[in-house]
Formats: C-alpha cells, structure tokens, sequence
C-alpha cells in the first residue's frame, strides 16, 4: 500500500541502449563501484535478465546479470548487480526483481544463479538466503576499494519447470 493507502504499481521494464542511463544512475547512487562499459554490454545481452523497476513511474531499482554458457548447453546468470533505492527498500521492489529472475531461469535452461556479496554485507547475504542462495566460496581481496576486500559467493541451483 501506498501513502494514504492507495495501491502503488511496481512495475519492470527491460533495459536498452535508450535507457541504459537509468541503470547508470541507479549504479552510482547505490553502489560504491564504478561499473565499466563490459558491464553495460553485457546487461543488455542477457535480454529479460537485466530490468529496471518503477515505483509509480519513478525508477528505483534494478537488477542486471551476464549469462555464461556452459559446456552442454546449460548456463549459469550471474547477478552483476541487484539494488533498490535506500527510501524504497522494504516494499518488496528487491524480490520482485529477484523473483523474476529466479521464474525466468526455471523456464529457460539455466542450471545456476550466482553472485558475489560483501562478507560483511548481513542484509544482502540474509536476503538471498531466504531465496535459497547458500554461500559456496569465499574469495580473499575480491574488491579493491572496500574493507574488508572480501566476498562470498552465494550459489542457487534451478531446477528446470517443464515447458
């Protein structure tokens, strides 16, 4: 619910070259990385992998992956990037983006989710655990610019839904 208790629409909206400003500016304000143009190609490559999310028409949030093959034919995504604007966090936008992913996987050959989160980041590591991410490795000195400088890797495993 909204203020004064109207609905508000969360919606999701895919990324291309003419809103790829959107995802810039959303980077900037949430993150302390500066992503390079590899990131942006490969956002846009992964299709309905990478989406911005509304909140009435204000963008808030998003979530961008790059899709890896695998020998077989199967892929992996990994989440480059998932985020919400700090005053829109609680309403649900994160797992709306999350949720997507995961629906999409399911339907689509993927045989893994993966993504890096900071070691000290709790809030981060206790939402993809509630989605059944669970911590596979942990890499020493991942970030240059953060302390600590070390991540853990958090695995989901799909299990492919029939067509």
């Amino acid at each position: 619910m909204g203020a004064g208790g109207r609905e508000v629409a969360i919606s999701l909206d895919g990324v291309r070259d003419k809103n790829m400003m959107q995802l810039k500016k959303m980077n900037t304000a949430i993150f302390p990385v500066r992503y390079n143009d590899k990131y942006y190609t490969d956002a846009i490559a992964s299709g309905d992998f990478t989406k911005l999310a509304y909140y009435s028409d204000i963008c808030v949030g998003s979530i961008a992956c790059r899709l890896e093959k695998k020998e077989g034919g199967a892929v992996r995504v990994y989440i480059m990037t998932l985020g919400v604007l700090a005053p829109y966090r609680g309403l649900g936008i994160g797992k709306m983006l999350l949720n997507h992913i995961l629906n999409l996987s399911a339907k689509q050959n993927v045989s893994e989710i993966y993504l890096h989160v900071h070691t000290i980041n709790e809030d981060a590591l206790n939402f993809y655990k509630k989605f059944g991410f669970e911590v596979t490795d942990k890499i020493q000195n991942y970030y240059t610019n953060i302390t600590p400088p070390d991540c853990f890797v958090l695995t989901k495993f799909i299990t492919q839904t029939k067509k």
